[in-house]
Order: C-alpha cells, then sequence, then structure tokens
C-alpha cells in the first residue's frame, strides 16, 4: 500500500485564505456588535415602543332629564352635530300644561298675596274705629258711673254700659292679634320678593326648564354613534339614547410593559404612526398622564394572585398620549384604530404624575334657568295680577 503525504508548501494558500476570511469575518461581527452598542448606548436606549396603542376620545352619553314619548328623532349613526344641535323630540303636551298650571298658580298666588297687604290696611283701619267706640263707650261708662252715684241710673244700665266697654276692648285686642299675624306674613316685603310669590315663580322657571328639556340636545360636536332609540318609544329619565364621540380631541391610550415605563415622564415627546396611514404619516405627541394601575388592576375580575397555581405575566400600564391638533385635522382618526407609538426618554425631568388640569372645559349648552323669555313672563304674570303695571321681577 503507498501512502501519499500532503506537503505544506501545498495546503499554505488554503489555510491562509480560510484564516483570513475568518479573520475578515470576525472583524465583521466585532464592528457590527460596536457599531449596535454604540447605536444603543447613545440612541436607541432612549426610546421605547408598542404597538398596544389606540385611540380614545370621550363618548358623552345622550340621556333625557324628564321621561316622555319620543315625537322626533333627527340624527342617525355616523352622523355629524353640532354643540347645542336638536337629537331628539319628546312629545311637550304633558310639560305644556304643567307650564301653563305653573303659571295659573303664580297669578293666584300674586293676587293672595295682595289680598294680605288689603287686609292689613282693613284691620288697621278697623282697629282706629274700635278705638274710637271703646272711647267713647269708656266716657259714655263714667257718665253712667257719675250718674248711678245719684241714683240717676239703674245699676242694670250701668251694667250694661261696663259690659259694651269689655267687648269693644276685647274687639280691639283680638283685631290687633289679626293685624298681627297678617303683618308676619308681609313684614319687609312686597308683592314681587314675597316668599309665596317666589316660590311660584320658581315653580314656573322649573316648569318651563321641563319644557325645554323636551328638546334633546348635543352637549358637545361630535358623530352620533350607539343609537338605539326610536320614534314612538316611551323612555324614562336617565335612560341611555345614543352616544356622542368627539373626534376634534382624540388621544391615545398605549399599554406600555411595566419595564418600559421606568423612565417615562409627563411631558416628554412621542412619535406616534397609525396603521390606516402608515408611515408616511407621523403625529407628534407627548406625554400627558401615566395610569394608575396596570390593565388588568381595573379589570372587571381582577386577578387573585394568592392562588397556588400562579405564573408570572408581564403587566401592562396604560399611557396617554395628546396628539397635534394641526396633524390631527389633516388626518383625522377614528376610536379604536391601532396605532404605534415610540416615546423618547432623553428628557427624564418631567413629573410621574399628571398635575395639569384639562387645557379645555367642556360645558353643556345654556339651559332655561337662565331664559330671559321666562323673567319676562313671570314679570308680566306679576305685574298683571298686583295692580301694577310697571312691576318687574328682579332675577335671583
Amino acid at each position: 500500500m503507498t501512502t501519499h503525504s500532503t506537503s505544506p508548501a501545498a495546503e499554505s494558500p488554503n489555510n491562509r485564505t480560510r484564516n483570513l476570511r475568518l479573520l475578515i469575518l470576525l472583524a465583521v461581527v466585532i464592528l457590527g456588535v460596536s457599531v449596535y452598542s454604540a447605536y444603543f448606548f447613545f440612541h436607541a436606549r432612549y426610546f421605547e415602543s408598542t404597538d398596544d396603542a389606540y385611540v380614545a376620545a370621550d363618548m358623552v352619553q345622550i340621556t333625557t332629564e324628564i321621561g316622555g314619548t319620543v315625537s322626533a328623532v333627527y340624527v342617525d349613526d355616523t352622523q355629524h352635530v353640532k354643540q347645542g344641535q336638536v337629537l331628539l323630540q319628546l312629545d311637550p303636551a304633558d310639560a305644556e300644561i304643567a307650564l301653563q298650571a305653573a303659571e295659573a298658580e303664580l297669578a293666584r298666588t300674586v293676587r293672595s298675596v295682595r289680598g294680605l297687604y288689603s287686609r292689613s290696611k282693613g284691620l288697621e283701619a278697623s282697629i282706629r274705629a274700635n278705638q274710637v267706640s271703646l272711647k267713647s263707650a269708656q266716657e259714655d261708662l263714667e257718665r253712667r258711673q257719675m250718674a248711678a252715684r245719684d241714683g240717676g241710673v239703674s245699676s242694670e244700665e250701668l251694667q250694661h254700659a261696663q259690659d259694651q266697654v269689655a267687648q269693644l276692648d276685647a274687639t280691639l285686642i283680638a283685631t290687633k292679634e289679626e293685624l298681627e299675624t297678617t303683618n308676619a306674613q308681609i313684614d319687609n316685603t312686597s308683592v314681587t320678593n314675597h316668599p309665596q310669590v317666589r316660590a311660584a315663580a320658581a315653580q314656573v322657571r322649573q316648569a318651563a326648564l321641563s319644557l325645554k328639556r323636551t328638546e334633546v340636545r348635543a352637549p358637545i360636536s361630535g358623530v352620533v354613534a350607539r343609537r338605539n332609540v326610536q320614534i314612538g318609544s316611551r323612555i324614562a329619565a336617565g335612560s341611555p339614547l345614543m352616544a356622542v364621540v368627539s373626534l376634534d380631541d382624540v388621544w391615545v391610550d398605549a399599554n406600555f410593559k411595566e419595564v418600559q415605563i421606568k423612565n417615562m415622564r409627563v411631558g416628554q415627546p412621542v412619535a406616534i404612526h397609525a396603521d390606516i396611514y402608515g408611515n408616511d404619516v407621523e403625529y407628534p405627541g407627548k406625554i400627558v398622564g401615566l395610569g394608575a394601575g396596570s390593565g388588568s388592576a381595573f379589570a372587571l375580575l381582577p386577578p387573585q394572585n394568592a392562588s397556588g397555581n400562579w405564573i408570572k405575566i408581564v403587566q401592562r400600564v396604560p399611557v396617554r398620549i395628546a396628539l397635534d391638533q394641526q396633524t390631527l385635522k389633516a388626518h383625522p382618526l377614528r376610536v379604536g384604530l391601532s396605532m404605534h407609538a415610540t416615546v423618547d426618554l432623553h428628557d427624564v425631568s418631567g413629573s410621574i404624575v399628571a398635575t395639569e388640569v384639562r387645557e379645555h372645559a367642556q360645558l353643556l349648552p345654556m339651559s332655561a334657568e337662565h331664559d330671559d323669555a321666562v323673567e319676562e313672563k313671570i314679570a308680566n304674570i306679576i305685574a298683571q295680577n298686583s295692580g301694577d303695571t310697571t312691576t318687574t321681577l328682579t332675577a335671583n
């Protein structure tokens, strides 16, 4: 058997080539690791991102403050409405009758109070007349007592004179008591500000308010959603009828893992992309608050980790992110859309807990409590029934 030995000269070029390639590969790996380490140390470690982010907005439930039968519905799902726009109408017949009854009661109360003032004046006149009669009877009694000493007047006639004085004196006392009782009801008041009149006027305002509430108006501008009311439905006060979603002031709720929020602060900038527009549109945003607890802590059925089959699960904490309004107007969003959020953690000087109040408060449309037409109607009723056409009611 013949053996062939490989010469070192023949193997050397192949080994050198292989070693060179290995060195190049090692250099590339080391360079790549170095570049990534530098990238992570100087840039990537200052960013946290998540795909578990969704668009949210105010969803205002529309309810009625009074019960009634729905006579008209003016909006439908997906329709945009403005603040103060009529959404539906309840049958106003009962409210109109209640308002008429309240107005009639106000007129009756004004006349009744007006009668108290007239009665007071009448009692004062009766007191003056009783005082005159009592004085005359007392003088007559004195004359009869003098005549009785000489026997000119019988004891029976003298007794009648004494009884007359006593009766007139008792009548005078009773009239004064009656006057005091009447004055107690009208002292330091006038017809317009008498408590009974003010209470009746408040009933008119309440009835007018109930009538106005038969028109259910949009409390905010937005898009109608979840409409579940139909014409002819008999609804009770507080029944949910539909929702109005404000799309002009939406935000993003991004659910970051608990290991990601260590350096998150209020005010940090956030780059957000929506799946609906892709990477072509970026929404500048900022953190406005971190949730008070993880999502599972506020679940309907929170987990009971004291059980023996516990398994650790990484929790997520909701982070609220405000969006740039100009970008939002150019590229509108809808509630529930998926988003991708990347938080810049370079600046950690902000607060962990949000302390600022909401920038734009939401206010309900003006109600009938401040309706000038109602106040004018009340003033007219009082003036017509108090006998003074110049009387006006001071608004409280």
